[in-house]
């Protein structure tokens, strides 16, 4: 054994501290992108927000303009008297008071409507309201609490009796009584534990006693998923009209009651591009709407250039807070000049999307992109994820321009996206009484030199959110 020194030369990419926050800003969405720069103007107080800043020069008037008649403003001085009317006492009382002091003049019953937000109350406090309502016992108000923050979103309970009764200390028996107790609450339905006890709970409340549909819904509702009403008929020994008028009668019922109480926000979408066609031009806006214009804070530029006696620890703390923000801004501009530039490259090959719409839609991969704007393909990925434009078709995420090709009969290639759309088109013109099947369709395309099979069909309808044909069908109308 000995020891030996050997030199080698090696090349590896090295993600500095810069770069990794450029590929970060890459990939966010403009909504986390605005959150992080508002985390970083926090930690940082080298960043600063223009439109933030209030500066004396705003404010001055300035010193080399002079008004044409030279007539100066007599200056406010001390010796000036205020008006006599005004009571000093409450004027004082009002700015030394910890709160807001009306005057007598001021109208007491003009309220700021603005001010009031209205909160949207969920299903446990609902219940717990109807509970308290009543004045149950204190048995029954802990049990009631328990069932009803064991409630899903749906208004079902996911736990049995048995368990709600070990959970409460209490017997099976109990926790019956205080669960049909709840059943009779707003909304009508809630506390079952399954939908063929939601919908027969509804069905007393509305004194729906009609034996078939009991039936129907007691024992058949899997045929009804389907709209096998046939088997149903057969079973009940009974017309197939008087299926669907059962039918008819148990869509008015709420599969979910406690869907209208669901807290759950509405997610918008805020584009991070603008496509606006103007004067037969397609112009490209970067939506820089509530963004933050930052910049760095002179302040600190300047105590490091000229302060000499500046701590040594402390001017290196500036230093790195400036070098900070500027990257940070840097990457912004990239940010958004990348974005530009990919946006404009898709418009270069997906021009006819823009002026005719989805069915126009071309083949695109990221290949072609990053090869037209010179980037690499993983650059243009990020850049595309989570994305958003506002186009004259719509509000698209980019991802949605690029697609797979589909070889046609005659040479040509064609989108997915453009075969879901002819796909959606066919759906919506067919008969509802007699819908089209998957390979119905599939033979419809391949009148228009689409050859797809019947099992692509069903992948792009279950795509697009559209019912098999079995599912679709309209029974004809009593």
């Amino acid at each position: 054994m000995e020891l030996q020194l050997n030199l080698k030369l090696s090349q590896q990419l090295v993600m500095t501290p810069q770069l990794r926050m450029a590929i970060k800003l890459l990939q966010l969405s403009r909504i986390e992108l605005i959150e992080t720069i508002r985390l970083e103007m926090e930690a940082n107080p080298a960043l600063e927000d223009i439109a933030e800043i209030v500066t004396d020069d705003i404010l001055e008037e300035p010193e080399d303009i002079v008004p044409e008649d030279e007539t100066r403003l007599k200056e406010v001085t001390i010796d000036e008297k205020f008006s006599d009317d005004v009571d000093w006492n409450n004027y004082l009382d009002e700015y030394n008071s910890a709160g807001k002091v009306y005057f007598e003049s001021e109208k007491r019953d003009s309220y700021n409507f603005e001010t009031f937000v209205a909160s949207k109350g969920t299903l446990e406090e609902h219940l717990l309201w109807q509970l308290l309502m009543i004045s149950p016992t204190s048995e029954d108000e802990e049990i009631g609490s328990v069932i009803i923050a064991s409630l899903n979103n749906e208004g079902y309970l996911d736990i049995s009796n048995n368990e709600l009764a070990a959970l409460c200390n209490t017997t099976p028996e109990k926790i019956d009584q205080v669960v049909t107790l709840l059943q009779t609450f707003d909304p009508i339905g809630v506390c079952a534990h399954n939908i063929i006890e939601c919908l027969l709970i509804q069905m007393r409340y509305f004194g729906i006693d009609n034996p078939i549909i009991i039936k129907i819904v007691s024992e058949h509702l899997n045929h009804l998923e389907n709209k096998n009403y046939h088997a149903v008929a057969n079973d009940l020994m009974v017309g197939v009209d008087t299926i669907v008028e059962a039918v008819e009668v148990i869509k008015r019922l709420e599969p979910r009651p406690g869907y209208k109480w669901d807290d759950e926000e509405p997610r918008y979408i805020n584009p991070d591009i603008f496509v606006y066609k103007l004067d037969d031009e397609l112009v490209i806006i970067v939506n820089d709407d509530g963004m933050p214009k930052l910049r760095v804070n002179p302040y600190y530029k300047n105590s490091v250039k000229n302060d000499s006696k500046l701590p040594h620890d402390a001017k290196e703390y500036v230093q790195e807070k400036l070098k900070s923000a500027s990257w940070l801004i840097r990457s912004i501009r990239q940010r958004n000049q990348t974005l530009y530039n990919v946006m404009a490259s898709i418009i270069k090959f997906q021009g006819e999307f823009f002026e005719k719409g989805p069915g126009h839609l071309k083949p695109l991969v990221l290949r072609n992109v990053a090869e037209d704007i010179d980037m690499h393909e993983s650059t243009i990925s990020r850049v595309t994820n989570n994305k958003y434009v506002h186009t004259p078709q719509g509000i698209f995420e980019l991802r949605y321009f690029f697609n797979a090709s589909i070889r046609r009969d005659n040479g040509d290639a064609m989108s997915a996206a453009s075969v879901r759309e002819k796909i959606r088109a066919i759906i919506s013109n067919e008969n509802p009484y007699k819908p089209y099947s998957d390979d119905k369709i599939s033979k419809l395309l391949k009148k228009e030199q689409i050859n797809i099979a019947r099992r692509t069909v069903a992948k792009y309808r279950e795509k697009l959110g559209v019912l098999s044909s079995s599912k679709r069908k309209i029974f004809s109308e009593i």
